[in-house]
């Protein structure tokens, strides 16, 4: 089947369903508590990140502009305690209102090779809620997978945007063909590796009588996928078949 391809109200309807997890976790998580998923952070680390994340995009979106902003998102002067739980929970509403109130054709710069627009950052927010939320929940060891539907989405986000801006976690020259399989979402990918390069074949050409030469096949729910790509799990939990040593060219965050 073709990828996933989602729309404005599908991302935020996400956000909507993600951002109320994530709170409940950090909310019910000591602040000081580790992450398991994320090395050297803390709860509180955590949530200074998304909630820097949320900032930086809203000041980003809102200037219409393609052309990239100065500088990242700012981390200092944060607060701790319980008031940094309520300072994301402002982040969070704030950037959910500018998004629902904004064209998704409307101009706006994105670091990936997709079209400039602010439809880009409902789905950038999405995954980035949804991967931080389960992250969340492992530091109150009490996780739940990412929905079938949007993790599917995640993982062709991976593939469509990370991958080819040069965002892989260990960039290697890599040649070979990769196939992820989500079972319950019944997608399918196939990755050309080309050194440095890669290329995301569109399966809705791909015939079965064609040759891909795959060298490496994995297959999972769509959340472990997702979580995999991101280094959250290891490709263990899938079954994988083939040269799995290219998978690793496909990690990223």
């Amino acid at each position: 089947m073709s990828r996933l391809h989602g729309s404005k109200d599908f991302w935020l309807g996400a956000l909507r369903t993600e951002g109320p997890m994530f709170r409940a976790a950090i909310a019910e998580a000591p602040l000081d508590s580790p992450v398991p998923s994320c090395p050297d952070w803390t709860v509180v680390d955590l949530v200074h990140h998304l909630g820097a994340v949320y900032a930086w995009v809203r000041e980003s979106v809102a200037r219409g502009v393609t052309e990239p902003p100065a500088g990242g998102s700012d981390m200092t002067g944060r607060p701790g305690g319980d008031e940094a739980v309520a300072w994301w929970q402002q982040e969070f509403d704030a950037l959910l209102t500018l998004l629902d109130g904004l064209d998704p054709e409307m101009p706006a710069w994105n670091w990936a090779p997709q079209a400039k627009k602010a439809g880009f950052w409902s789905r950038r927010m999405a995954h980035e809620t949804a991967v931080h939320r389960w992250d969340a929940q492992m530091a109150i060891a009490s996780v739940e997978p990412v929905e079938a539907k949007l993790a599917a989405d995640g993982v062709s986000e991976v593939l469509d945007s990370w991958l080819p801006a040069g965002r892989r976690r260990a960039p290697k020259a890599a040649y070979g063909v990769v196939h992820l399989v989500a079972t319950d979402a019944e997608q399918e990918w196939y990755v050309r590796l080309r050194g440095e390069g890669m290329a995301l074949l569109d399966t809705d050409t791909i015939l079965d009588s064609d040759d891909h030469h795959t060298r490496a096949v994995a297959t999972g729910t769509a959340s472990d996928l997702l979580l995999c790509l991101y280094g959250r799990v290891d490709f263990e939990v899938l079954g994988t078949s083939g040269d799995t040593a290219l998978l690793d060219s496909l990690l990223v965050g």
